[in-house]
């Protein structure tokens, strides 16, 4: 039986979103800025995609901003509000744990003058709010952090950090909630964040569909220009269907909330219990503050690209944080930030799991996934070429 335990990375699109979204493409195909029939009933259908995406996560119409995914939600965000605030600073603070839409784009801005500052994490991947609170100056314009980790799962103390950024006038936050979204109940007046990323495809939806919550009185500079689409914020011809199942991906999710994490977290314990039980095997992420879809670990001895390539022999699908990057093996950024050093962090493995997985596929995984681990560490597998190392962490 294939077990699919790469959910971090996408999941499959649930039967009742793509049920939203088939009238989209026959019905209901006009342009929604075109003024005839056609035209007006397919703005109506994004209009309602707005209204439905907004409830779902308190918000209002008017503060989302429908994308192609989450990275182009965070470039939107992180280039649009630099931009925006160029004349009063040029100062962001950052992690060193964020995902690459994040990083690259600050590398970018880097560019053009804009002075990048990182603050460091503990061995859990966990930002200090105090070292937020000392990065930001009277120059700084923006803080940017993810909710919780695509690699570890370790959720970070954005309220506490959002407290710390109000006392500093004028400064932007932005959290990239792209993995965390399905499964955190978003509470965005608790947060008192100002920009959130979200994307479909980790909730179930489709892949190309993401979206930006501006929160009201926010300014930002529109990064693609064109027509007046999204109320000028994000020009292009918006995709309707995306909307239409994004925004039902996210219903769903809030009406599941919490019995769904409950019963997910319940399987990852059983197999994280399972995978730890093999010698030299170390979870990585916070010990609780996590999501509850994330088995992250490190198996000392092994190297995580062999462990991925093995386990997809024997029916298993997940992820691990080695890449491939001009033509040389890399570990993952945000084990490094986490204070691992390379040997071990070239054991990373990362196994999601998701809304349908069974408890008969996590009897299989934590049957197959240690025997492998055990398997490949009595080999004594050391690092494998670039090429067959080149997996990743996507998402």
């Amino acid at each position: 039986m294939p077990v699919y335990l790469d959910h971090a990375a996408t999941t499959p699109v649930r039967p009742e979103v793509l049920e939203a979204m088939l009238p989209v493409f026959g019905g209901t195909f006009g342009n929604p800025s075109s003024v005839h029939a056609f035209g007006r009933a397919a703005r109506e259908v994004l209009d309602d995609a707005h209204e439905r995406l907004a409830r779902s996560i308190g918000a209002d119409a008017r503060e989302i901003v429908f994308t192609s995914g989450g990275t182009e939600a965070t470039n939107l965000a992180l280039k649009g509000a630099a931009w925006a605030g160029k004349a009063r600073g040029h100062r962001i603070v950052t992690t060193p744990v964020e995902h690459h839409a994040t990083t690259h784009s600050l590398a970018y801005l880097e560019k053009f003058g804009f002075e990048i500052v990182e603050v460091p994490v503990d061995r859990y991947g966990r930002v200090d709010p105090a070292d937020v609170d000392r990065a930001v100056t009277d120059k700084t314009i923006l803080v940017t952090v993810m909710l919780a980790n695509n690699e570890v799962g370790t959720v970070q103390p954005v309220a506490d950090i959002a407290r710390v950024v109000r006392s500093h006038r004028g400064v932007l936050l932005h959290v990239d909630a792209v993995q965390a979204a399905p499964w955190v109940a978003l509470d965005l007046d608790a947060l008192g964040v100002d920009l959130v990323s979200l994307a479909a495809h980790k909730a179930e939806g489709p892949k190309g569909t993401g979206a930006l919550w501006i929160r009201r009185g926010t300014h930002i500079l529109s990064q693609a220009h064109g027509g007046s689409q999204e109320r000028h914020r994000r020009a292009g011809t918006e995709n309707v269907a995306g909307a239409v199942g994004m925004a039902r991906a996210f219903e769903l999710v809030a009406a599941e909330l919490p019995a769904k994490a409950e019963r997910v977290r319940a399987l990852r314990d059983r197999l994280a219990a399972a995978v730890l039980a093999v010698d030299g095997v170390e979870l990585t992420g916070h010990p609780v503050e996590r999501l509850p879809h994330i088995v992250s670990v490190v198996a000392k001895g092994v190297d995580g690209g062999s462990a991925v390539l093995a386990l997809d022999l024997e029916g298993i699908a997940c992820s691990t944080g080695s890449a491939c990057a001009s033509g040389s093996t890399e570990v993952s950024h945000v084990l490094t930030a986490m204070g691992y050093p390379d040997d071990e962090a070239h054991g990373q493995l990362r196994l999601s799991l998701g809304r349908t997985t069974t408890d008969a596929e996590i009897d299989e995984a934590a049957a197959r996934v240690p025997a492998v681990l055990r398997r490949l560490a009595g080999a004594g597998l050391g690092v494998v070429s670039a090429a067959a190392s080149d997996e990743g962490v996507p998402g």
